[in-house]
Formats: C-alpha cells, structure tokens, sequence
C-alpha cells in the first residue's frame, strides 16, 4: 500500500491514468495535485516531509531470542504445536547447534541451541489477533503437559505458554482488537 512517501510514483500513475483517458497534465502538476491529496501546500513542502521521514530511523520490531536445548523438542513445539515454518537454519558445523529464524504471520522468532546466546527461561511478548482462534487451536492438538488457558486482563486477552526449555511465551491480543 502506497504513502506519501511513494508520492513521485504516485504522480507518475496519475498522469498515465489521466492521459489514458486523453487529458495530458504536467508532471509537475501531478507532483502538485498528488502533494495537495496529503494536506501539504504545495509539493516543495511534501517533499520536504518526505526528505525529514527518510533521514529518520525506523526502528524495526523486536525478534526474541529464544534458547533450546533440544533441537527435535524444539521443531515439535515451535513447528508442530505452534504452527510456525522455518524461515531459515544455520549451523556453524554439522555438529555444531542450530540456530533458526521461525515465523508465523508478522511474529519472527529465533530459536537456538547456542550457550550464550539468550538464558534459558526468559519471557516472550507476542501480540497476536484472533487469540480465541489460536487458544482453539492450540486446544485441539493436545500437546503433551500443557493446557492453556485464555486469560482476561484488564489489558486484553492472554495464552500463556512455557516452551520445553522454560521459555514462557504470553500471546496476546491487546483490549480494543477482536471487540474485548
């Protein structure tokens, strides 16, 4: 989906559709025309915005590191309870530890076999839509020792989980989602 950062492009699509139809314009017209669409004043200002966004950083979310000890413990909950795909592996040496980038939706997460690279027994965050969905599903696979239950917060909606290796994993969809 475009923004007003695409706003040069954006232009060049309105004067093809507009001469598509026989009415020819400038394309500083169209610069125009695209700059007064977002509320600017004219399209010196608009880019000028644009220029002051870009120069800005844009911080990324967040990818917690998760630690296992177990890399077909690992594969069972995170790929078969879960539902996540692997994104990618990656091991030093064939006998080294996997380190892998797994993701369901929006939600990356990288789990490793490594010593040192994250401590065992640390809590996740994830925000999730569609959490009564997911706790239905989790439900119907019955995974060994775990029965989660959905939690009302005064927040939203939680499904707490503890991975085999003592990671705890809160899913949640935040008040305001999904009508609660």
């Amino acid at each position: 989906m475009r923004d007003f950062t695409d706003s040069k492009s954006m232009a060049k699509t309105l004067r093809s559709g507009l001469a598509a139809q026989g009415i020819d314009i400038p394309h500083a017209l169209a610069l125009e025309l695209v700059a007064q669409q977002f509320g600017a004043a004219d399209w010196n200002t608009l880019s000028a915005r644009i220029g002051a966004y870009r120069a800005q950083p844009l911080v990324k979310p967040v990818i917690p590191v998760i630690r296992s000890f177990d890399e077909d413990k690992a594969r069972e909950f995170y790929l078969g309870y879960l539902g996540f795909a692997v994104d990618w592996e990656h091991r030093f040496a064939p006998d080294l530890p996997l380190y892998m980038q797994v993701s369901r939706s929006d939600c990356l997460l990288h789990v490793t076999g490594h010593h040192g690279d994250a401590t065992p027994g640390g809590r996740s965050f994830i925000r999730i839509e569609g959490i009564k969905a997911f706790h239905g599903e989790l439900k119907a696979k019955h995974y060994p020792n775990l029965n989660p239950g959905l939690d009302r917060k005064p927040w939203g909606l939680e499904v707490n989980l503890t991975d085999p290796f003592g990671n705890r994993l809160t899913f949640c969809e935040q008040r305001g989602q999904d009508g609660n």
